[in-house]
């Protein structure tokens, strides 16, 4: 649920024309087994009436939580993969990036803005976590992924994410998760300051409280707080499958805070559903009975 929904602007990111069915290019890994990235945003997406573009940033054999996966690399491919769009004029309305695998992969989704210039920025910054960068993030790639933030036009970091974008320390008592309002909203000020135009600041949880909360902010939107009920256990891909929800949301014309508000309550729903799953700590979150949800986003805008 979202609170002081007034306080935000009504105007939404993107704006569907009739019938037409926007195409995102999703630039993320795509992992065997295991529930996120392109496994997670590819269904969404399209059930929200979007075609999705797969521009794959590394294959996995499963998610990393897992021992023994295997990574490989897909950079050098890249820059071919894209340019046979260009030869069959591929147009692009949104670009939605998560998780990378190099630096040089920025480097290539540079040149994708570049290349469809009025499409929609995304960008998950998926590359830590309370207090620890994830194992396959080099410095190198914490600071090239930093500058691709600069440049979203929606931005969802969790703390550990912010920090490292801003420069501040992170580790096992910083950032967060408890803290106060107003230091959310220096987090999220910060963040608009470097050059993104909206941010989604998430995973805010007090001491003693029940609730998870996420914070709203951007050019045109005050500081809008959203929450959720708490739940007592972590799974694997709820981030990804956070932001596809947002940004499934967002090109069915709701604005951000609403689409944060969306996203919160699917992943909360996903949550309580995967409980119900064999083994469901370690192979993640379960969504696939809530798509409905997502399609309603649909009916919505008829």
């Amino acid at each position: 649920m979202a609170d002081d929904m007034s306080a935000q602007s009504a105007r939404s990111l993107y704006v569907r024309q009739g019938d037409y069915i926007p195409r995102i290019a999703a630039v993320h890994d795509l992992c065997g087994y295991g529930k996120c990235s392109l496994g997670v945003a590819i269904p969404v997406l399209s059930a929200a009436g979007c075609d999705v573009c797969p521009v794959p940033t590394g294959l996995f054999s499963s998610h990393t939580a897992f021992p023994g996966w295997y990574m490989h690399d897909t950079t050098s491919i890249l820059p071919d993969y894209l340019n046979a769009w260009k030869g069959i004029d591929v147009d692009i309305d949104a670009v939605y990036s998560g998780f990378l695998g190099a630096p040089e992969q920025v480097d290539i989704i540079q040149h994708i803005y570049e290349t469809y210039p009025k499409a929609l920025r995304v960008v998950d910054p998926v590359m830590a976590d309370h207090g620890k960068v994830y194992p396959t993030y080099t410095p190198e790639l914490c600071e090239a992924m930093s500058a691709l933030a600069a440049k979203a036009d929606i931005l969802t970091p969790n703390l550990t994410e912010a920090a490292i974008i801003l420069g501040e320390p992170i580790g096992d008592k910083w950032p967060g998760p408890d803290i106060s309002e107003a230091e959310a909203g220096r987090l999220v000020d910060a963040l608009l300051a470097t050059g993104a135009k909206n941010v989604v600041l998430k995973g805010i949880q007090r001491e003693g409280e029940s609730v998870i909360r996420n914070y709203v902010g951007g050019v045109e939107c005050n500081l809008t707080e959203v929450h959720n009920e708490y739940l007592p256990y972590m799974l694997h891909g709820t981030g990804d499958l956070y932001c596809s929800a947002l940004m499934a949301a967002i090109m069915c014309e709701h604005t951000l805070a609403d689409a944060a508000a969306f996203a919160g309550d699917l992943v909360h729903d996903a949550m309580i559903v995967s409980a119900k799953q064999p083994h469901f700590q370690e192979r993640g979150v379960s969504f696939e009975l809530l798509l409905g949800k997502v399609c309603g986003l649909l009916e919505q805008l008829a």
